[in-house]
């Protein structure tokens, strides 16, 4: 088998990479970005764009949705025997390819929201970016619930509607999961 060798991206910053020792291989000792793993250094850039659009309305739109997806679908699937369970690395891999999808086919509009002064909000900022991205998984992650299965009150819920034969209505249940779900700051 041939072995590829990879190198770590260099940095354009001379100064960056100087060294205050002469023993530590090139690291700088205040130089705390760069990871000591070699995979991650590989895949991983230590740098930051801070031009890239975070808050966009496709971030907002499939991160809320796919929270909301992930949630209903785990719950719907752990009454089974054999639960299904659907964790975030699915909205991961398929949110990839439809939001570059919506960046070629949302409206580049800017337009002016009243109240605001002079800021200008877009559908579509600019192309499908990595920070977007990562705050779906993060959002879905939120509604995969994975390891820890669904809220206790559920069963609380199932319970009284199953085994007692008792309506409960749809905002007295969700008063008691929100209210279950909530930790007061004042615990410890």
């Amino acid at each position: 088998m041939a072995s590829i060798e990879l190198q770590a991206p260099k940095s354009s910053d001379p100064e960056k990479h100087a060294t205050s020792n002469g023993g530590n291989h090139g690291v700088d000792d205040d130089d705390d970005e760069i990871s000591p793993i070699e995979q991650v250094r590989l895949t991983v850039t230590n740098t930051d764009d801070p031009t890239l659009p975070v808050w966009t309305f496709r971030m907002w739109f499939l991160g809320l949705f796919s929270c909301a997806l992930l949630s209903f679908l785990n719950q719907f699937f752990s009454y089974r025997t054999e639960p299904l369970i659907i964790t975030q690395i699915t909205v991961q891999v398929s949110t990839l390819p439809i939001g570059h999808f919506m960046a070629s086919v949302l409206p580049k509009t800017q337009f002016r929201i009243p109240g605001f002064g002079s800021k200008r909000f877009s559908f579509n900022p600019g192309p499908f970016n990595m920070k977007e991205h990562v705050l779906i998984c993060i959002f879905a992650n939120a509604g995969s619930a994975f390891g820890n299965g669904s809220a206790y009150a559920v069963g609380i819920v199932n319970i009284i509607k199953a085994f007692y034969g008792r309506n409960i209505s749809f905002f007295a249940g969700w008063l008691l999961i929100i209210t279950t779900q909530v930790k007061s700051s004042s615990d410890p």
